[in-house]
């Protein structure tokens, strides 16, 4: 039976929601992941059918049976990560379709390496080009970053951060990996600096300091050489200007050309992803709603932190199956 409209006329109008969809990086990846989603859903299994195709092995085996230690590599994980990542976004794609529900994001992000599942959600890049492209990133950092290490650092203020790396340059290069949330900061740098680094914020009042199990300084000025063999592969590779805007890691602005997303691409492999102003940038934008898209609920969390005022959507959730979609009210903690 239709139900007639009892709104009352003078209540005000409901505030229109404003989406971003956001897509994990390095270290959300776990055996299994996504694996509910491609039973179900004949979109998601074709995207990790493409995946095995344009990559030359069976990744989409690795990922639903491991081992661990194998998927944890940088280079399988990354791919693995954008794999998952664009399977739970076609998914949704088809299920918003079926619904006659319209996906119209305003803003793209991505955590480091997740920042190639919003290229390709941006139509910036064909998936399978992103795919091999992500393997040849994990592949580079692994050989041609100079050893060094990462740690995170836990209740401490950007001061305080900051003051800890100045006094850690005696021992060596190092600095700012990811501002991930306020308190919530991680290093990257030769090991020297590091442990001096993770010493020192305990010191001053660090509620946790610990390595991280990597073996290589990301995001940090140890990867110059990455870099630069990396940026040779990118200059070939026909980027689009992406159909919605991107924010960059490097700076959190935005990017709006193939070209700025060819010169993010290589520059945030030497710098620190600035994922605390990213978020405030696209809220200050007008956005209400970020939609977590790929393996995990880490951004999500990291989000309700940086900007509590807005709603998370984490596509990787418990439930029965069915994915979030815009105009449900269900949103993550």
């Amino acid at each position: 039976m239709r139900m007639t409209d009892q709104t009352d006329p003078t209540d005000p109008a409901p505030q229109p929601r404003a989406h971003a969809f956001v897509f994990p990086g390095q270290g959300s990846q776990y055996v299994g992941m996504g694996a509910a989603l491609v039973e179900r859903s004949p979109a998601a299994a074709a995207v990790m059918e493409r995946a095995d195709a344009a990559i030359g092995f069976p990744l989409s085996r690795m990922i639903a049976e491991g081992p661990s230690e194998e998927l944890d590599l940088t280079v399988n994980a990354q791919p693995a990560i954008l794999a998952t990542s664009v399977a739970y976004l076609e998914a949704m794609r088809a299920e918003a379709a079926e619904a006659g529900v319209e996906l119209a994001p305003i803003r793209l992000a991505g955590h480091s390496a997740g920042q190639y599942a919003a290229a390709v959600a941006a139509d910036a890049i064909d998936f399978e080009e992103a795919i091999n492209l992500v393997r040849e990133r994990g592949r580079i950092m692994q050989e041609r970053g100079i050893e060094g290490g990462m740690g995170a650092v836990i209740g401490l203020t950007d001061e305080q951060v900051h003051e800890v790396v100045d006094a850690a340059r005696e021992h060596g290069e190092i600095g700012v990996a990811n501002a991930n949330a306020p308190g919530q900061i991680v290093l990257s740098g030769v090991i020297p600096a590091l442990a001096f680094a993770l010493e020192m914020s305990k010191t001053v009042g660090a509620r946790k300091a610990v390595r991280l199990t990597v073996s290589v300084a990301s995001h940090s000025p140890l990867m110059r050489r990455a870099r630069d063999e990396f940026s040779q592969i990118l200059a070939k590779v026909p980027f689009r200007e992406p159909r919605v805007p991107m924010l960059g890691n490097v700076h959190a602005s935005l990017i709006r050309t193939a070209d700025g997303l060819r010169r993010e691409l290589s520059e945030h492999l030497v710098h620190g992803v600035q994922w605390t102003e990213t978020i405030r940038h696209m809220a200050a934008d007008g956005v209400t709603d970020f939609v977590e898209i790929g393996p995990g609920r880490v951004l999500s969390g990291l989000i309700k932190r940086i900007s509590p005022e807005t709603l998370t959507h984490a596509l990787d959730a418990p439930g029965d199956g069915a994915l979030w979609l815009p105009g449900t009210d269900e949103a993550t903690a």
